[in-house]
């Protein structure tokens, strides 16, 4: 028997160049973008958040403009003391303010402390006419 022969195939090449690692960085520009997308997501619903909060925030001087626009002034003696219990919410607001709050709650002073009182004089309701449209909030 012939013993067979081994070929080899160990043949230099020339052309053919050995295997590179590739860097893959795929995997760090999805978490990179992921973290993006949830921070940019937080900070969207934060903003929400503060827009919803500060829109149905309870705010005293709006409460006190609309009850004093709605006091009924046939009632003399009770809108005498709203008056002056809510409109003391406006009192700091100017010079102007503040002169026109002593000079109504003087005038007022005629319908608070008597069992009976009269209705308003046209002079009183001008003054507190004058009052309710000087008041901003």
């Amino acid at each position: 028997m012939k013993a067979k022969q081994i070929q080899s195939y160990d043949i230099p090449l020339h052309d053919i160049k050995p295997i590179v690692d590739v860097q893959e960085y795929s995997l760090y520009y999805f978490l990179g973008t992921v973290f993006l997308a949830l921070v940019a997501f937080g900070l969207v619903s934060y903003l929400i958040y503060i827009y919803i909060k500060k829109r149905n925030a309870f705010n005293i001087r709006k409460e006190h403009l609309k009850l004093i626009n709605e006091l009924d002034l046939s009632n003399t003696k009770q809108s005498a003391y709203a008056l002056t219990t809510y409109g003391m919410t406006f009192k700091d607001d100017s010079d102007r303010h503040k002169e026109m709050f002593k000079n109504i709650t003087e005038r007022l002073e005629a319908y608070k402390y008597k069992k009976k009182v009269d209705s308003f004089d046209d002079e009183t309701l001008g003054f507190i006419e004058l009052y309710k449209e000087m008041i901003d909030v």
